[in-house]
């Protein structure tokens, strides 16, 4: 089988496809430790114990399919195909704040044939290939400001416009992040790039105080005050501190050991969406410090693999779009278990692979497939020349004539 470049295709990096069903795997079994006890006993659910869990095996065998077909396409497919993925995911976003329906005071799903998508997730992956493509293509163009980084932050600035139309703080803040993350690796103007954050900075803050004061869909600062509330839990306990508070219990609940597998008592009605945003907050009751550690452990294994097999890629689109893969799980994660614990404000960010959901799932998987063909690519390259060395070697002209 040939690739693009007219090698034998190599084998994935099989560390990080196992590593990547693992975590799918433990995180199919989270979301029914955390959701069963809640749907049983449940009308709106069918009293189905399974009811969340169906759903995201369901996701999980696309996203399983989708990352092996991708997987199987050379990577420099994507430097062109970026663009209509682009354009859809933007069309999609500019769609969702007029079209979707209020959930939890945000308008951030389309509803398609009874299932809900989340362009914003697929919107974090578009800009990965959008940028890597990007600079890839300037190449030393791009430390130029008016030709290189201007344009770009014209179009992240314009994508996180729609964004916070729905309102997505959290995956706002993870879009800036992750593209910063990348402009960096893609050797822009340092000097340029930290004056044109401050000034954004500043910009950003000023609206958003205004936007969190006045906007109606803020219902008189209730997004402020759960913001901040992060700050003294303690002092809105009947109120905004209420679901930090009943994750932190989770935490000392679990203790060293934990109280066992399926054994949370949060879950129990008492900690709001324990499926979703504080899955993790789950996984410290059940499996304790120790557990939990492990968990921990794992997912640096993982991030730790996954940043290996891009700056192995032998070119710079590759390791740009593996950068930008990793600053973003790496990012979510850490947003999302920061937000759990009390040590930032809550986001409402998902933990990636683990917490329940659909378009977050779905998307992560399509961009571990680009990874995983990225790992192919260097795997050919190592491997064309151990296969030459193995040849026996033709006999020259002369060594001919001389038999």
């Amino acid at each position: 089988m040939r690739n693009s470049t007219g090698g034998s295709k190599g084998a994935p990096d099989f560390l990080l496809l196992i590593l990547t069903l693992l975590l799918v795997g433990f995180g199919l079994v989270m979301v029914f430790s955390a959701s069963s006890s809640m749907t049983v006993v449940s009308k709106k659910f069918g009293y189905d114990a399974l009811y969340f869990t169906k759903r995201q095996f369901m996701w999980a065998g696309l996203g399983t399919l989708l990352m092996l077909v991708l997987m199987n396409i050379p990577y420099t497919k994507y430097k062109k195909w970026f663009a209509p993925f682009l354009f859809l995911t933007t069309l999609m976003l500019m769609i969702v704040p007029f079209v979707a329906s209020d959930i939890n005071g945000a308008h951030s799903w389309l509803g398609i044939g009874g299932l809900g998508i989340q362009p914003t997730e697929f919107a974090k992956i578009a800009v990965i290939l959008y940028l890597a493509a990007i600079i890839t293509k300037k190449d030393d163009k791009f430390r130029e400001f008016k030709r290189g980084l201007l344009p770009v932050m014209i179009v992240i600035g314009f994508l996180c416009g729609l964004i916070m139309l729905q309102p997505d703080l959290g995956s706002c803040v993870i879009l800036i992040l992750c593209a910063g993350s990348i402009i960096v690796a893609g050797g822009a103007n340092l000097k340029q790039l930290a004056m044109s954050a401050a000034i954004i900075i500043g910009i950003f803050a000023l609206g958003f105080s205004v936007y969190l004061l006045t906007h109606p869909n803020f219902e008189g600062g209730y997004r402020l005050a759960r913001f901040t509330a992060f700050r003294d839990p303690f002092a809105a306990k009947e109120g905004y501190g209420l679901q930090l508070l009943r994750s932190l219990e989770a935490f000392g609940h679990g203790g060293l050991t934990g109280a066992g597998l399926g054994n949370s008592v949060q879950k129990l009605f008492y900690l709001p969406y324990s499926y979703n945003d504080f899955i993790f907050s789950v996984i410290a009751e059940e499996l304790g410090f120790i557990g939990t550690s492990l968990f921990l452990l794992f997912f640096v294994l993982f991030l730790w693999r996954a940043l290996i097999v891009a700056l192995r890629c032998p070119d710079n689109f590759g390791t740009l779009v593996g950068i930008g893969m990793v600053s973003l799980i790496g990012l979510q994660a850490l947003i999302n278990m920061g937000g759990v614990s009390g040590a930032i404000p809550i986001t409402g960010v998902t933990l990636p692979f683990i917490s329940y959901g659909g378009s977050s799932l779905l998307a992560l998987m399509m961009g571990m497939g680009v990874l995983l063909s990225i790992s192919r690519e260097y795997n050919r390259e190592t491997r064309e020349p151990a296969r030459q060395a193995s040849e026996p070697r033709q006999p020259t002209r002369y060594q001919t004539a001389r038999r």
